[in-house]
């Protein structure tokens, strides 16, 4: 049975995992991705690719690598990602591991693995939402990964849900759903009080007033999008991905309890809103399930 390697370079860890084609995890690692220094992060991935060989002897099949930004037609770099990752627009992965390797937005990936292993398997229509350093997102239209003109369906993260808002996303909307609820702009949001979600989180669960009316407001704002993105496409599912949703029922609870308030959907055919399988690995494994059907 062939084994593939799929790597998800997030904003915050380098993701790796052994897949095979029924979907077991061989082995997983993590390494820091390290944005912040020039060039380093292309170096732990490199460092990951590594690892992942060491440990497993036969051959690898293919490589699957997710990551931020917009993959080129051919599915083999990214083509378009401005104000992160310097240096990852149109790099040569394949050449630089040597193994035929296949390029995806991180958010097309997550569904793929959902689709193929997780919470979608068996829907024709599903919407997934990344929820982590910032927001991302893609869509399934009759079983198939839809990704539109220049790849970039599904963004969702760059719809504006404050257009009175002075932030500009990295495309320039005002008040950016990224914004209201990616970990990168909380310590703005939260007037330099809590630096990550996760910092925020604590707080809330130790019933922080501020804290619990960040959150509270945050899970308003998705409860919304969600409603939105159900009235307009008309899913079957909506799962949710990414770090943010490590907080389960501290996030799942308010969030139904704003759906249920805000949607108006016929009894028998509600939109699901789920929690991914995968979580955090989903990027990876949808990588490598990608890198699979296109060899």
């Amino acid at each position: 049975m062939q084994v593939a390697i799929g790597i998800d370079l997030g904003g915050t860890n380098v993701k790796g995992i052994l897949l095979n084609q029924k979907g077991e995890i061989l082995h997983q690692h993590y390494i820091a991705t390290n944005d912040d220094l020039d060039g380093k992060w292309r170096e732990n991935v490199m460092e990951m690719v590594a690892h992942l060989r060491s440990v497993y002897n036969e051959t690898i099949a293919v490589i699957g690598l997710s990551c931020p930004g917009l993959a080129n037609k051919q599915n083999k770099s990214i083509s378009f990602m401005p104000g992160r990752l310097q240096g990852l627009e149109n790099f040569d992965w394949e050449a630089s591991f040597g193994t035929t390797t296949f390029v995806i937005n991180d958010a097309h990936a997550a569904l793929l693995a959902e689709a193929k292993f997780g919470e979608i398997k068996g829907f024709q229509n599903a919407v997934l939402l990344t929820l982590g350093t910032g927001v991302g997102g893609a869509i399934l239209i009759n079983g198939e990964l839809y990704q539109g003109q220049n790849q970039m369906a599904g963004h969702f993260g760059h719809i504006s849900i404050s257009p009175n808002d002075d932030e500009l996303s990295v495309v320039g909307v005002p008040g950016s759903l990224e914004y209201a609820l990616g970990n990168y702009s909380v310590r703005r949001r939260s007037l330099g009080r809590f630096q990550s979600t996760k910092e925020l989180l604590k707080a809330y669960e130790e019933n922080d007033f501020f804290a619990r009316w960040l959150w509270l407001d945050m899970a308003r704002k998705l409860s919304l999008t969600i409603t939105s993105i159900a009235n307009s496409l008309s899913p079957e599912i909506v799962v949710l991905a990414g770090g943010i949703t490590q907080a389960g029922e501290l996030l799942m609870k308010p969030l139904n309890e704003f759906l249920n308030l805000y949607s108006h959907w016929p009894p028998d055919k509600t939109t699901l809103v789920k929690l991914a399988r995968f979580s955090n690995l989903s990027g990876a494994i949808g990588a490598a399930a990608f890198a699979f059907t296109k060899v």
